[in-house]
């Protein structure tokens, strides 16, 4: 398979977006698609009968759970619902075996789903080796910077070193920063660094003090970098009602939409549908609409819940379903004009511990 897409940087560094299009080359293309097929249904059907069963679909299950960013199962509730949806598409619902040609479409239909959320969302994946963070460390830009971090901290009874790990979480990738929240970077490479550099623990904690003794160990972190690079997923969106908008003013797509949409509602015995269900169809449709799924950014949720708020969505009422259908287009309205008078900016980062490895191992083996 080829490489996806690539940018080179302001230092000359190559770093690869992933942006669905190698996915994408790989459903279309009919023949080398089959052939993947036969592979993964070959590894996953144990013992051979040409069917799998809920066991043998579990691997390929925990893959896509991976590929969409999901905790291992077990570990959530929530990520766990999601987990035995994905089955539920396999098997629709049932215990039952899965031919070679349904476990091809359902496959189909995730790839296609991730390609297109990667289509909206590029992920761009960098090298951070403590490079930028020496060059931002020596910018005269540094000093002011800090300064300004340091007064926005607040921490009664804070130590020196409580301080220092508050101004790491304002530090970015554009910095040369590796998320600090994630666990592996902290316990690699920040504490480790605290330790070597034998950060003093008074109390309470000057300006100066703060000043010289982050440098030292932003320099010793640079260097752990620089000797261990950390690979990084990074991501960047802004939700302005660009996508909501495009597909209001879309006839024939917003009635195919909203169609597709109330044939998934659960509906009475009379075929009316609970305004509960509101934020359900939503997030059905939130592909279409240019936004993210429910509780995906939690900026979005707000603007949906004083969306249904402002629109007395939430009063349980059951309607027609052409009624449903204007109570969801009224909603997209109210987002859209929200969004366009405050967009939203989302950066997400998380450290890729197998490079690349949510990718690899559901698009694994192929012959590209």
């Amino acid at each position: 398979m080829e490489e996806g897409p690539q940018i080179v940087t302001k230092s000359g560094e190559v770093v690869e977006v992933m942006d669905g299009s190698d996915i994408m080359e790989l459903v279309e293309n009919d023949k080398v698609f089959s052939n993947f097929v036969d592979h993964k249904f070959r590894d996953l059907d144990r013992d051979c009968d040409g069917h799998l069963s809920v066991k043998e679909l579990q691997p390929a299950v925990a893959d896509i759970g991976a590929a969409l960013g999901l905790p291992p199962q077990g570990t959530s509730a929530d990520s766990d619902h999601i987990y035995a949806e994905v089955l539920s598409e396999f098997t629709h619902g049932k215990d039952s075996r899965v031919s070679k040609t349904e476990f091809k479409k359902v496959l189909s239909d995730f790839l296609i789903g991730m390609a297109a959320g990667l289509k909206r969302d590029p992920i761009v994946i960098l090298r951070i080796d403590g490079e930028d963070l020496f060059e931002f460390i020596e910018s005269p830009s540094f000093e002011p910077e800090m300064m300004s971090i340091f007064s926005e901290i607040d921490i009664p009874n804070g130590s020196l070193t409580d301080y220092i790990n508050k101004a790491f979480e304002k530090l970015t990738v554009d910095k040369g920063m590796p998320p600090v929240l994630d666990s592996w970077v902290t316990s690699n490479i920040i504490t480790p660094a605290l330790q070597s550099c034998g950060v003093a623990q008074e109390q309470p904690v000057s300006q100066d003090a703060f000043l010289l003794e982050f440098k030292k160990v932003l320099e010793t972190v640079a260097q752990r970098l620089k000797d261990q690079p950390v690979i990084v997923a990074h991501s960047e969106n802004t939700f302005d009602g660009t996508g909501v908008r495009r597909l209001l003013s879309n006839k024939f797509e917003l009635e195919k939409t909203l169609d597709t949409t109330v044939k998934t509602m659960p509906k009475d015995q009379n075929g009316k549908i609970s305004k509960d269900c509101v934020r359900l169809a939503l997030d059905f449709l939130a592909s279409a609409a240019g936004l993210p799924p429910l509780g995906a950014v939690y900026q979005i949720d707000e603007v949906i819940a004083e969306s249904c708020k402002m629109l007395d969505m939430d009063d349980g009422k059951l309607v027609k379903e052409e009624e449903f259908k204007k109570i969801l287009t009224e909603l997209l309205g109210s987002i859209m004009l929200q969004l366009e008078g405050n967009p939203i900016a989302v950066s997400t980062n998380s450290v890729v511990h197998e490079p690349l490895a949510s990718a690899s191992t559901l698009l694994q083996p192929l012959s590209m």
